[in-house]
Order: C-alpha cells, then sequence, then structure tokens
C-alpha cells in the first residue's frame, strides 16, 4: 500500500472521533443506562424484584431504590416486576465522587464534582493512570482500552495510561480486588507519588459484583485504599468512564 492509498483510504473514512462533551454519542437499543424508578406504581407487599436481583441491589421496603454501586444492569428487576416500576434509560451519566452518591431513587443521578482546586491544579491538564485489574473478567479492562481508540480518543482530555506507576498521578482499578491481588495493588499505590487519585470502575472494583462476600474477594477497591471517583456498571460503558473522568478534571459542569 502506498502514501496515496493511505491517504484515500483516510479521507473515505472520514472524521471517527465522537463530538464529546459538546454533543452525545449515539447509543444503541440495547444500552441500560440510569434506571428510571417510579415507586409509585409499587404494592406494598410485593418484592419481587428485590428476590430477583443477584447482587442484592435493590431495596424496596422504604421506597424503591437501587445502589448503582451493586448493580449489573442485567434486567432481571425488569423483567420480574409485575408493576413495572424500573426501567432502564439511555443516560451513561452514572459516575459519583462518593460510595453514598451511588444509592439511586430519584429521576436523576448526581452530577461528579471535581476535584478540589489544588488537584485540578497539578492534573486538570494532563492525568496520567496506571490501570490495574485486581481479578477483573476483562470486560471494564476492554472498555478501559476502548477509550484509547480514535472514537473516544482520551488523549485529547490530557488523560492517558502509563505502564509504571512511578509515572502515574493515580490508579484506574477494575475487578473485585482478590486476595491474589491485594498484596500487588498496595503495592502498585505505594509506587504512585503522592498526591495521587484512585478511580473504581465496574461494579466489582466499587461493591464485588457478584464476587461480594466471597472468602477470596475483598469486596471492592475501597476496602484497601481511599477511592476518589466511582463509576458503576458491568462493565460501564466508554463514555460512562469517559464523562466521570472529564467531570473529575472540573473540564465540564
Amino acid at each position: 500500500m502506498t502514501i496515496i492509498d493511505i491517504l484515500r483510504a483516510r479521507r473515505q473514512q472520514g472524521y471517527r472521533t465522537i463530538q464529546f462533551p459538546p454533543k452525545d454519542a449515539r447509543l444503541s437499543d440495547r444500552f441500560r443506562g440510569l434506571p428510571q424508578l417510579s415507586p409509585e406504581r409499587c404494592t406494598p407487599d410485593c418484592h419481587s424484584c428485590r428476590e430477583a436481583c443477584p447482587t442484592d441491589a435493590i431495596s424496596s421496603t422504604a421506597g424503591l431504590s437501587i445502589d448503582l454501586g451493586r448493580c449489573l444492569f442485567c434486567t432481571d428487576c425488569v423483567q420480574a416486576c409485575p408493576a413495572q416500576a424500573i426501567a432502564f434509560t439511555q443516560n451513561y451519566r452514572l459516575a459519583a465522587r462518593t460510595r453514598a452518591e451511588l444509592g439511586h431513587a430519584g429521576p436523576t443521578q448526581p452530577r461528579v464534582g471535581a476535584l478540589d482546586q489544588q488537584m485540578r491544579r497539578l492534573f486538570g491538564r494532563s492525568l496520567k493512570l496506571r490501570q490495574v485489574s485486581a481479578g477483573g473478567c476483562n470486560a471494564c479492562e476492554a472498555d478501559n482500552n476502548v477509550l484509547n481508540t480514535p472514537v473516544f480518543d482520551l488523549a485529547r482530555f490530557g488523560i492517558q495510561f502509563v505502564a509504571s506507576p512511578r509515572h502515574a498521578d493515580g490508579l484506574l482499578v477494575t475487578g473485585p480486588v482478590t486476595r491474589n491481588m491485594e498484596l500487588a495493588l498496595r503495592k502498585t499505590y505505594a509506587a504512585v507519588p503522592a498526591p495521587r487519585v484512585v478511580i473504581a470502575v465496574g461494579a466489582c472494583a466499587i461493591s464485588g459484583g457478584p464476587y461480594a462476600g466471597h472468602e477470596e474477594a475483598l469486596g471492592g477497591v475501597d476496602a484497601l485504599l481511599p477511592v476518589d471517583l466511582y463509576v458503576p456498571g458491568c462493565p460501564p460503558h466508554p463514555l460512562t468512564i469517559l464523562d466521570g473522568l472529564v467531570r473529575l478534571l472540573g473540564r465540564l459542569g
């Protein structure tokens, strides 16, 4: 293939990078985003959704609510609910700064608050992350890798993944943190120069996901490390991760 062939092919392909954040990307009809809850449809003695949930993410005792940190977005609750009180929307903005903010009961999810002024001064224009798979199934890892493609082009926001924690500003962790990975995660965190950020991506990294309570899993990153950003999903859509990261840096209102 000659250089002319390459340039011709590139011209035919056109501009591939999504227009985020000015425009939202077009998502598949199968995408499952922020749950929409209609508790007024529930009857007091019905707990079908809670019983169907494989990770105990749903509470129906004091009003209907979903713990997005535990939710696998599997829609078992939707199929089990006779009143159709739960539906999944196309809203991909799911990330949160604190674990408590992932307790979802309302029509919207609180937007991610930015790092403090000092941290934004350090990382707002250039954030280097070391990704750690702490026992993950490789689904969250795959969606993180997709962020490096021309479609999402993570580097245009000054965010890059690096090979060494000594070159990083923080960690992006996936997986439930198995006991086999506990020491490795601690050592990797210690190798990152302070100040540093920690980002938990996926239900496993937030709560243990389907492995919560297993004797060989610690139940998420915050069992070991302080977490600055939680990105729910199983796995999270690349846009969910990207939106959380950009908001964390104060690049979106």
